[in-house]
């Protein structure tokens, strides 16, 4: 390779590592601003929450800032409703809803994935198409279910209609049928039970997969809105986001919007930790349900 190839060569390279350094620039700019606009909203409800009342009603034009931030929205987001009470009954119905439905889907799709009976695919066909059904028609058949069997205002009433999901026996038996057929009879040669084999190879194998399917339950759970605010009309079995709607109506009423958003900040802060603890495990168990082979 002679001087003058060198040189082409040289160029050639520069040439490329500034398009690769202007594409990335692009690249990080874009999802720079992209963050930026997903993040001004919680930016926002937190800069409203430490506004004073009165601070906040004499900004004719909104401002990006405060110079004199206050916590006493906190105090009577607190005080105004019985918010703790919100808290306890929605870590109740969360821890309940989320244990019941793991040890329904983690038995169905085992029995999807690994056990043959008459009429499995016949019966997981219909399963899923369950799926397709509005979910207006879910909740007004639960509606009706429910209130005849008087279990309206009851945290049996809350639970029951959420300790199964299709979605999530389907991503976890897809998760099954990954394990090698090898393990299965190996492990029947050795004499063991279909439960033991469960709990001691399948569970620990696709552990990410079923920490995923109890954070998104975790997370469903504490979103709840529609069924709750449909069901219970006694405080005493309001959840947190029944509790917003509360607040709005019987607690700081309709203008005070520091005070509620102070709430929406003390309600929202546990799922942004859940998530940003738990996303790598979210996107990872996501992947490995979705995927074959």
């Amino acid at each position: 390779m002679n001087a003058q190839d060198n040189y082409d060569y040289e160029r050639i390279r520069k040439s490329a590592r500034t398009r690769e350094s202007v594409r990335k620039a692009v690249t990080y700019f874009f999802l720079t601003l992209w963050g930026l606009v997903v993040l001004f909203p919680f930016y926002w409800m937190i800069l409203t929450s430490v506004k004073s009342y009165s601070s906040y009603n004499s900004e004719y034009v909104p401002k990006l800032f405060t110079s004199d931030p206050t916590l006493q929205n906190y105090f009577d987001a607190f005080t105004a409703v019985p918010l703790a009470r919100y808290f306890l009954n929605t870590i109740l119905f969360t821890v309940v809803t989320t244990a019941l439905m793991l040890a329904v889907i983690v038995l169905a799709a085992y029995a999807f994935a690994r056990l043959n009976f008459r009429g499995k695919a016949f019966t997981f066909t219909v399963f899923l198409s369950l799926m397709m059904i509005p979910n207006e028609l879910v909740i007004i058949t639960n509606f009706v279910t429910i209130t005849n069997w008087g279990l309206r205002n009851s945290y049996m009433g809350l639970i029951l209609p959420s300790v199964t999901s299709v979605f999530y026996i389907y991503l976890l038996k897809e998760n099954f049928e990954q394990v090698p057929d090898e393990l299965y009879k190996a492990a029947k040669v050795d004499g063991t039970s279909d439960l033991k084999y469960l709990f001691k190879v399948m569970l620990p194998i696709c552990k990410p997969t079923v920490v995923t399917v109890t954070i998104l339950k975790v997370i469903e759970c504490w979103n709840s809105y529609v069924w709750p605010r449909l069901i219970t009309d006694d405080e005493n079995y309001f959840l947190v986001s029944n509790g917003i709607q509360e607040i709005r109506e019987n607690g700081f009423g309709r203008e005070n919007i520091p005070a509620m958003m102070a709430a929406v900040v003390v309600i929202s802060v546990p799922l942004i930790i859940l998530f940003l603890i738990f996303h790598k495990k979210i996107m990872e168990g996501v992947s490995r349900g979705g995927t074959k082979g």
